[in-house]
């Protein structure tokens, strides 16, 4: 009998990923992953940033082995604390702090659940991992490939693009030919503890803490200026231009009846943050250039026209893709809004995802956008 260990984390997904495993006939032993503790993780001043008490760790930790005590199956509680200080929230808080705006899901993905998570149950004798991600393993021509959820509102292969390839051919996604629905369903069924629990969102260790407020514990607020890219009038005032992102609408509480506003640009060096009104050109661009590339397939033959995501949930885009060295250039001559450096592109041939990497400078018109701005605005202000 094959033995699968199962990320278990306390929510409706994963309790779902593993009973179906059970249904198939594994051997099924599930594993929950501590990745942040307070006592260790601590501010800039040195002080916990989240009380024990308070963690919603430790809820989904009493979730996850309510649900492997009903399935009868043990459950490992494993730590990845340092791993995840190192490879996940320090590279997140020195890249936000540089003005970009990176996906620490993706990180964990690459890092805690398909490499350390992946590692530990390899030494101990698993044959396969699985997770409650809406994503599918598929073959084509013999080779294991990351493909779309049939659910496609809630597919996640966009988070799951920076996983190694050679993990492909031992993991199992239960879940990839389910909709949410009959998730939720099947868990009702079975009288799950978490069966009508919320989902998750946001960094799993904050829960639903106002991610800016908890981020000042790692950046300070450095307040500055709201600029008008077409009067070069200030509008309004920002608590730190690292907590924006290009194309954001919300939260920038600029008065007045002109508007919607939109961020166009986080000037560091000025400490200015740079908005325009919704059909300003330089809300577009045109070209990017993708770095930190993990391609999910042998057979690509570039240039490939193909589809790409530039954010969770956004609608496949037309691009042309090209490889150049160890970056990818990626070329949209009909504009797209918000590609945003820091963000992850994530490429598509069909429903197959060929793999993505992160946003390292965006262009329009084949010049930088930091230029346009820095050129024709900042010099200015």
């Amino acid at each position: 009998m094959k033995k699968v260990f199962v990320g278990l984390s306390g929510g409706v997904d994963s309790a779902v990923a593993a009973y179906l495993l059970i249904q198939q006939g594994y051997h099924v032993e599930c594993g929950f992953m501590r990745n942040w503790d307070a006592s260790v993780n601590s501010d800039i001043a040195g002080n916990p940033t989240i009380n024990d008490d308070m963690c919603p760790q430790e809820v989904d930790y009493m979730d996850a082995l309510n649900v492997a005590n009903k399935l009868n199956v043990p459950l490992h509680r494993v730590d990845f604390v340092a791993e995840y200080w190192h490879d996940v929230f320090s590279v997140f808080v020195e890249q936000t702090k540089n003005g970009l705006t990176p996906n620490p899901d993706i990180l964990c993905n690459k890092h805690i659940k398909f490499n350390a998570f992946v590692d530990y149950a390899k030494k101990h004798g698993f044959d396969y991992v699985a997770t409650g991600h809406y994503a599918r393993i598929v073959n084509v021509n013999g080779e294991p490939h990351l493909a779309k959820a049939i659910d496609q509102n809630k597919d996640q292969t966009y988070f799951l693009v920076q996983i190694p390839k050679d993990v492909l051919s031992m993991t199992l996604f239960p879940l990839g030919e389910l909709t949410k629905d009959e998730v939720r369903r099947i868990a009702l069924e079975q009288d799950f503890v978490v069966a009508k629990k919320k989902d998750s969102t946001g960094i799993c260790f904050i829960g639903e803490r106002h991610f800016k407020e908890f981020m000042t514990n790692y950046i300070p607020k450095n307040a500055g200026d709201i600029i008008d890219i077409e009067t070069k009038k200030v509008v309004g005032k920002h608590h730190g231009v690292m907590f924006y992102t290009l194309g954001q609408r919300k939260g920038l509480n600029i008065g007045g009846d002109r508007g919607p506003w939109f961020v166009v640009w986080k000037h560091l060096k000025s400490n200015q943050l740079i908005v325009a009104q919704e059909h300003h050109p330089y809300l577009k661009t045109t070209s990017a250039i993708i770095k930190r590339i993990n391609l999910l397939s042998d057979t690509l033959t570039f240039p490939i026209q193909c589809h790409a995501k530039f954010r969770y949930r956004q609608a496949d885009q037309d691009v042309t893709l090209d490889l150049i060295d160890d970056k990818l250039v990626v070329t949209y001559p009909q504009g797209i809004k918000a590609v945003t450096p820091g963000q992850e592109a994530v490429f598509y041939l069909s429903n197959i995802c060929i793999g993505g990497g992160q946003i390292e400078e965006i262009y329009l018109n084949n010049q930088p956008l930091r230029t346009w701005v820095e050129k024709e605005i900042i010099d200015e202000i």
